[in-house]
């Protein structure tokens, strides 16, 4: 089944991508933090990251979740964003907030875009 996430290539390193995108979530915000950060080793070096951040949005009066799945495992780092967690009791709806917390870490990748 596929998700609501976006998927994409970028040309820096698994880190540096790693860094940015903290730097735009968490600098870039005032109740923006990064809550996990989960590395798991493959073949050669190379490896898979996860993060998970959360922020709070007053659009969607709630804190809403990012989680970026990075990972170098074909030679290229690969970024996969989705972000959740926005609307009240049985209902989803976020006025758009998750989409734009994503669209934050996709930004500050952009210059990096394969």
């Amino acid at each position: 089944m596929e998700g609501q996430g976006v998927t994409f290539t970028v040309s820096c390193a698994l880190e540096e991508c790693a860094e940015r995108i903290c730097r735009a979530v968490v600098d870039g915000s005032v109740t923006g933090e990064c809550i996990d950060r989960y590395r798991a080793g493959g073949p050669d070096g190379r490896s898979c990251l996860a993060l998970v951040f959360e922020k709070h949005y007053y659009r969607a009066g709630n804190r809403l979740t990012l989680t970026a799945l990075l990972d170098d495992l074909s030679g290229v780092t690969r970024v996969h964003l989705v972000g959740g967690g926005g609307g009240e009791g049985l209902f989803r709806f976020d006025w758009g907030a998750a989409e734009d917390f994503a669209a934050v870490a996709a930004e500050a990748l952009r210059p990096y875009r394969l």
